[in-house]
């Protein structure tokens, strides 16, 4: 296959990388991938399953090494104890946080130690959003929730920490000026979309924002489709420019389409959670992502909810000229489905071209399927009395206080 070089057996570090203008190639989406194989619970998504389903988290991290990503993540996204615990959640009557944190980090530190064909891979640490900061927590007391987190990355020597999925930007810089205590990189990445963060600042604001609180790395995750977070991140990229501030930029989407979603991003769609996969988006689609993104500058790309490892390979086989290398999962798919040529129909055997797949609109198959949702976009965040959280569980009196709400 073209594009091969030698694998390099040295372990290049994740700063040393970016400041070089190579690429890093995140993981995909460990929440929903887990909840649809049912070792997760949508509601909570909390990240228990390191204990108690290890080997699936494990198998996981091993399909997106296998699809070509050099980052291996660990599953420690919404493993905060305030988290654990919300709306009776019953996490921390089984284990602690620090458990869970540990065992998503032998985890992934033994996937990333298999390397791809780029060398041994990174592996990460990450905290994200917390309930409470959502309740009105003060600086001090959420920065004591992530300074517990903090304590088993530095324990097991992660590569650097991510800092992920903030609806608010002031949170996020609380969250680096912890985590860069540690002496630790740290990427800072905002579920925004391109009308800035739950507060009101702009997408260019936040950005300058996370770099001067110290983050080495900004960008957006989740909340959003690809084509959404790209021009998100292109004015983030505006801003620092205006600003004079040099930083490598990152994104990691969603796996699913979302043009129609509001500012608080697709967990406004009636879709979601548990309707979503009409949105999926298409291997193709990921080509033209990664290309997109790399043009414009981005070097850390990756995924986040709905991204598979397929998702994962089609960014990477998008991109093997610049990186020297195929993934190790192509050996098992032709380019642009050139492998069809070998199939029986004739009629599938004429799609064994680019041309095909690049302009293909797909169908959702039900015919009175709506092209477009509308968000509920109920306009609530940080301040209001509906974000208050409680570890007691939500009682029919609240979800019928809710049911109204909506109806209005």
């Amino acid at each position: 296959m073209s594009g091969a070089k030698k694998p390099r057996t040295d372990k290049k570090g994740f700063m040393e990388r970016l400041n070089a203008g190579e690429m890093v190639i995140g993981d995909g989406g460990y929440v929903f991938a887990l909840e649809k194989r049912g070792y997760v619970k949508a509601g909570p998504w909390t990240p228990e399953a390191t204990v108690e389903y290890p080997d699936a988290v494990r198998q996981i991290s091993k399909e997106f090494l296998r699809a070509g990503a050099d980052i291996i993540q660990a599953f420690t996204f919404y493993a905060s104890d305030d988290k654990l615990e919300n709306r009776a959640n019953e996490s921390l009557n089984k284990h602690t946080g620090a458990m869970i944190n540990q065992r998503a980090c032998d985890i992934a530190s033994e996937v990333a130690a298999i390397g791809n064909g780029n060398g041994p891979g990174l592996f990460a640490g990450g905290v994200c959003q917390t309930p409470g900061y959502l309740s009105g927590g003060t600086k001090e007391s959420v920065q004591a929730i992530f300074r517990k987190q903090i304590e088993v990355f530095v324990k097991n020597k992660v590569d650097f920490i991510i800092a992920e999925y903030f609806e608010h930007v002031e949170e996020a810089e609380w969250a680096v000026e912890e985590l860069k205590k540690t002496g630790i990189p740290v990427a800072c990445s905002l579920c925004i979309g391109p009308e800035g963060d739950m507060h009101g600042v702009s997408a260019a604001d936040c950005a300058v924002k996370m770099a001067k609180a110290g983050a080495d790395v900004v960008g957006v995750n989740c909340h959003f489709d690809p084509w959404m977070s790209l021009e998100a991140v292109a004015l983030m990229k505006a801003g620092l420019e205006k600003a004079g501030i040099k930083v490598p930029l990152m994104i990691q989407p969603l796996g699913f389409a979302t043009p129609d979603c509001g500012k608080q991003g697709f967990i406004d769609l009636p879709e979601f959670p548990f309707g979503l996969e009409p949105r999926i988006l298409t291997r193709w689609e990921c080509h033209r992502y990664a290309r997109e993104a790399y043009d414009m500058g981005i070097r850390y790309i990756g995924g986040c909810c709905g991204f598979e490892a397929y998702h994962i390979r089609a960014v990477c086989e998008e991109l093997n000229k610049e990186r020297g290398f195929f993934p190790e999962g192509t050996e098992k798919h032709a380019l642009w489905g050139d492998g069809l040529r070998q199939h029986t129909k004739p009629w599938v055997r004429a799609r064994a071209r680019r041309d095909y797949w690049e302009n293909l609109k797909p169908s959702s198959g039900r015919p009175d399927c709506a092209s477009m949702s509308k968000p509920d976009a109920w306009g609530v965040t940080r301040g209001d009395a509906n974000l208050v959280q409680h570890v007691s569980a939500t009682d029919d009196a609240e979800l019928k206080k809710l049911y109204q709400h909506e109806k209005a």
